[in-house]
């Protein structure tokens, strides 16, 4: 089952989500499961009225003790936890906790564990067979997490004999930035394209010239302090006595 197997923190999404009126589908597209995921998980706890996260939780320990099984546990397991000491307990915490602050930037769930599986791995590098394993998900979720997450060029590829590595680069979200720039750029000129067609003084005309001018100017700071933020930080290409970035207001 994509995902793995509901976690509390899922089930307390969910009983939130049914109390804001979501459907089954919508909520499954949030945690990036089935609809019927989530139909069943909420049928067999109360219905859409009725259903609790803890007593949901509950039920499906009490019925995993009666097959004899443990529940999946809530995060994933670090990848190399004594790694310099490393406090396991802390590092499930933080690779959740990031899990989350990725999931607020509207990236599926799936494709959130995906890419801190990578970012907290000391090499930075997984093949596709590791993260099925490490994540308890299925060789297709992998794959359309991967397709995603590579469009953002948040993640490539590269060869390790026979095998396919996804690797995570050190300038990871510089990359990615100048990419949601350049995206931008796009719409900038779609928009500014659209007032012509519009008209500049029509009600519809004005409101597409200001976001297709608003869309260039910030474009332009955004690659401008980007390139500047990434040399300075990483060393790379800096020039002595170069202009800094203007100040923020």
């Amino acid at each position: 089952m994509p995902g793995g197997r509901l976690t509390q923190e899922d089930r307390r999404r969910i009983a939130a989500w049914l109390a804001e009126g979501l459907s089954h589908a919508e909520i499954g597209r949030r945690l990036s499961r089935p609809t019927s995921t989530i139909t069943r998980e909420v049928n067999r706890n109360g219905g859409p009225a009725g259903y609790r996260a803890d007593r949901a939780q509950r039920a499906t320990q009490q019925r995993a003790r009666r097959r004899g099984t443990a529940p999946a546990p809530v995060a994933v397991t670090p990848a190399d936890p004594q790694a310099d000491g490393r406090d396991p307990v802390a590092v499930s915490q933080f690779e959740e906790r990031f899990t989350e602050a990725l999931a607020q930037m509207g990236m599926p769930r799936t494709i959130c564990r995906v890419l801190t599986c990578l970012t907290t791995t000391d090499s930075g590098s997984m093949t596709s067979a590791e993260l099925v394993r490490r994540l308890r998900v299925s060789a297709a979720s992998i794959s359309k997490a991967m397709s995603f997450l590579e469009e953002q060029q948040l993640v490539r590829r590269e060869r390790d004999g026979r095998r396919e590595r996804y690797v995570v680069d050190d300038d990871v979200w510089y990359r990615a930035s100048i990419t949601s720039a350049y995206m931008n750029e796009v719409l900038a000129t779609a928009a500014l394209d659209g007032a012509e067609v519009l008209g500049p003084d029509t009600p519809a005309g004005a409101r597409l010239a200001d976001t297709g001018r608003f869309l260039k100017c910030f474009t332009a700071d955004l690659l401008s302090r980007a390139e500047y933020w990434h040399a300075e930080i990483t060393g790379r290409g800096q020039s002595e006595g170069g202009d800094r970035p203007p100040a923020e207001p």
